[in-house]
């Protein structure tokens, strides 16, 4: 029987939200950054009347871990957190970069091995490998890299597919030599539910208090922002 899952993703720019019911798959995209804290509830609401189901049917509430924007991975882990909490559901914890390389898989039929490579500003990459072999393997766990350390990993091991916004953030610099490169994502919801239906697969639920964002850069205070967009999120719970 297939399992009904609940996704959202905060972790770029956009939203990215899935449900997968006895009615079908339901996805939305939407634009996030400042404005995740205060749309991703209600948009998550609006998702599962679409799709039929009361948060009470939905067997896990996955959410992207990251590496990826500061505030969004909070507010996603907050958020997956107080709806589990209140619904007693588990969560799944997913990787942020391997919903990039779904996508690109889904773009590029036949790919095996792809790299993430994601702008993670201040001139540095939020990048990962990863294999499909009915199933996503990873090959290299997400880290942050200047770009001089990724073109050193490169060099090594030249990749043979990279996608994700870094290529279009630094262009010619990003030094992917022959790579097929996969700049823009078609459906990150899409990718988002195929991930999370794979961790559940995998039995990689897991109580609600022991998810936690995946932050690769130290970060010891947040901006004014940041904290009102973390109040927000937290209060949802």
């Amino acid at each position: 029987m297939t399992a009904c899952l609940l996704a959202l993703d905060s972790s770029t720019e956009r939203l990215a939200l899935a449900l997968r019911s006895p009615q079908g798959l339901f996805t939305a995209h939407e634009e996030g950054g400042a404005q995740s804290s205060a749309r991703l509830l209600p948009a998550l609401l609006q998702l599962l009347q679409q799709g039929g189901s009361a948060l009470e049917a939905v067997d896990a509430i996955a959410f992207a871990r990251g590496p990826g924007a500061f505030t969004g991975l909070r507010t996603a882990c907050a958020v997956a957190q107080g709806l589990a909490f209140g619904a007693g559901k588990p969560v799944l914890a997913l990787d942020s970069l391997m919903l990039v390389a779904e996508d690109a898989r889904r773009q590029l039929p036949g790919a095996g091995d792809i790299w993430v490579a994601m702008d993670a500003r201040m001139g540095e990459v939020y990048a990962g490998a990863y294999r499909w072999a009915e199933g996503w393997q990873v090959l290299q766990a997400p880290a942050l890299y200047e770009l001089d350390a990724l073109h050193a990993r490169w060099q090594e091991a030249p990749p043979t597919v990279v996608a994700g916004s870094a290529i279009g953030a630094f262009g010619t610099r990003l030094l992917a030599g022959t790579a097929v490169l996969v700049p823009d994502e078609r459906d990150r919801a899409g990718a988002l539910m195929q991930i999370a239906e794979q961790a559940w697969q995998r039995g990689e639920a897991q109580e609600a208090a022991a998810a936690m964002p995946l932050y690769l850069r130290d970060k010891v205070a947040l901006t004014t922002e940041e904290r009102t967009a973390l109040r927000a999120a937290e209060g949802a719970r």
